[in-house]
């Protein structure tokens, strides 16, 4: 199945797209770093990406006359910034607010379905007008803004379209599903909430749900203090349980059933068999110690016995701490490049171009591999039996017309 990356990143949505079985027709980042670093990890060689054809520049300016295949899935993130908690939150109001072009590549390509992925913040009550907004014209692409027409009144005519009943014919239509997603559930070490808008075009007749979180905060719980299984394959005494988490921890374990996920994995998971960072790292590529952390009210930094916190695009100076991590003796120290890639469930092999605060950046604007490989399994799934089911409705008719 051939699909098309906007705002790709480093390609962690791409990535996961990749490994659920889609093959990108083209990957469009306009960020000179990230194109930097996708372009040596196709000189290296690195599998999911050497095919890639990339384009750095703006979507906006993307060639279509470069797509030879029709496109069964477009997918990507939208620049943040006009929604995120840490912005300005302009968001129709913001000039790097790209759900327009987005749309727009919707529209004229007609895909099966799409994935697009942004912050938690699309769903302030502040943005709640302007995110119904982006569903109606994902829901209804060819029902185009007008020239001189505002946002709302644009919004309004596309709620008219939604209320009516009558007969669409071929008109293009998709059945969008938004879930706000917390990738911790999910096998990813990091507690990280963003909003998946996941699409079918409606003649498929697809019927979807987002899938059910694979991991739990109770199931890590139970394997902590309850069979203390956690602490035994770290090679740990088991600690008190903090009281915070003891009531919980009281319910589990007079719970005769133990919980149906598995548990949420930690930092301590994700980087057990990683050596301590130093100025002169050996084997172990973007590793390198960096100085300079320091915790003071509300930067804290990440436990190891729980996910991360949410990685961020920045390094010295992110609020809460979230680029930095508190050892088993209370001291912190920033993570390394190659332990945020960790945390974002990146392959070892796949190497991050620039400074650590230029790589800081990359990896915290992106998608969780692991994460998109789950979502787009799912997508490719119900593609696959859709076209199963046409199939064979199509042969049925060549029986019946012999």
């Amino acid at each position: 199945m051939k699909s098309l990356e906007l705002f790709a990143g480093v390609g962690g949505l791409a990535m996961g797209c990749e490994l659920a079985g889609f093959t990108p027709a083209a990957v469009i980042e306009w960020n000179k770093w990230a194109c930097e670093t996708i372009r040596e990890n196709q000189e290296r060689g690195f599998p999911l990406v050497h095919h890639w054809a990339l384009h750095q520049g703006d979507v906006r300016d993307f060639d279509w006359g470069s797509l030879t295949d029709s496109i069964d899935l477009v997918s990507g993130g939208p620049p943040c910034q006009p929604f995120s908690l840490g912005g300005k939150h302009r968001a129709h109001g913001d000039r790097r607010d790209m759900f327009p072009a987005a749309v727009d590549f919707v529209r004229r390509l007609r895909p099966r379905a799409f994935i697009f992925e942004n912050v938690k913040g699309l769903t302030r009550s502040s943005f709640s007008n302007y995110f119904q907004y982006i569903l109606s014209q994902l829901e209804f692409p060819e029902v185009g803004r007008r020239e001189g027409e505002d946002w709302q009144d644009h919004g309004r005519r596309l709620q008219v379209e939604k209320s009516s009943r009558r007969d669409r014919g071929g008109a293009l239509v998709y059945n969008v599903q938004p879930t706000l997603v917390n990738a911790a559930d999910f096998g990813v070490p990091q507690r990280r909430e963003r909003v998946f808008i996941i699409g079918f075009r409606s003649d498929l007749g697809i019927k979807w749900s987002f899938p059910r979180p694979t991991h739990g905060f109770d199931a890590l719980l139970h394997d902590q203090w309850v069979t203390g299984a956690y602490w035994r394959r770290h090679g740990l005494d088991i600690p008190p349980v903090p009281e915070k988490h003891f009531h919980r921890v009281r319910a589990l374990r007079e719970s005769l059933l133990p919980p149906d996920t598995k548990p949420w994995r930690t930092l301590r998971d994700a980087l057990a068999d990683l050596p301590e960072p130093s100025s002169n790292p050996g084997s172990v590529q973007d590793h390198r110690y960096q100085p300079g952390a320091k915790p003071y009210a509300g930067h804290t930094g990440s436990p190891l016995d729980l996910p991360a916190k949410t990685l961020k695009a920045g390094d010295h100076g992110v609020p809460g701490g979230e680029n930095m991590m508190v050892r088993d003796d209370g001291s912190v120290r920033y993570f390394t490049a190659r332990e945020s890639a960790r945390l974002q469930t990146f392959p070892d092999g796949f190497k991050l171009h620039g400074t650590w605060t230029e790589a800081m950046r990359q990896i915290g604007n992106a998608v969780p591999v692991m994460l998109a490989r789950h979502v787009a399994a799912s997508v490719a799934q119900r593609l696959i039996e859709a076209e199963a089911r046409n199939l064979a409705g199509a042969a049925r008719g060549e029986r019946a017309r012999a």
